[in-house]
């Protein structure tokens, strides 16, 4: 019997402790690149990742509501597919992108840090309040002074604001 008291789970592990995500569930997603490395101001690299995140064999079930690829990190609201796994579905994003983005770039290595913070939108968030949140990165970050000047977004109500 190990008299060693139980130690508290820290770092990564401590953000996945007590991750659960519900299928169909609406997830604010945020994920940071490795060492927080302004990866996404090569244009390239920003376009793999772009193609990676609306990948359908990504995606599988899970839907893309709002998205902003920022130079270190990137923010996405999606729904959950019925019966995807939150985790799995990062992970899936983040090892094709990265493999995407380091050919683009002629490089290799991680691309993106191990963790992810995620928040499920309870039933009396907005989601469109989440996703202004999410597509007005650029914008607080001062990046752009109109988030038409920004190209890595997108939301699903984009075809219906008239956005090429």
């Amino acid at each position: 019997m190990s008299s060693d008291p139980v130690r508290p789970a820290q770092g990564h592990a401590a953000l996945r402790r007590g991750r659960y995500a519900l299928g169909c569930g609406v997830y604010h997603v945020t994920t940071a690149t490795h060492g927080r490395q302004r990866v996404f101001e090569d244009f390239g690299a920003a376009r793999a990742v772009i193609r990676s995140l609306n990948a359908p064999q990504l995606l599988r079930e899970t839907a893309l509501i709002a998205w902003v690829l920022m130079p270190d990190h990137l923010h996405i609201l999606l729904q959950l597919g019925e019966r995807d796994v939150l985790s799995a579905y990062v992970d899936r994003f983040k090892s094709a992108s990265a493999r995407s983005a380091n050919r683009c770039i002629g490089r290799s290595g991680p691309i993106w840090q191990r963790a992810f913070h995620d928040h499920q939108l309870r039933n009396d968030e907005d989601v469109r309040v989440v996703a202004r949140y999410v597509v007005m990165n650029p914008l607080r970050a001062g990046l752009v002074k109109r988030l038409a000047e920004y190209p890595h977004w997108d939301a699903v109500w984009v075809a219906e604001t008239g956005r090429a």
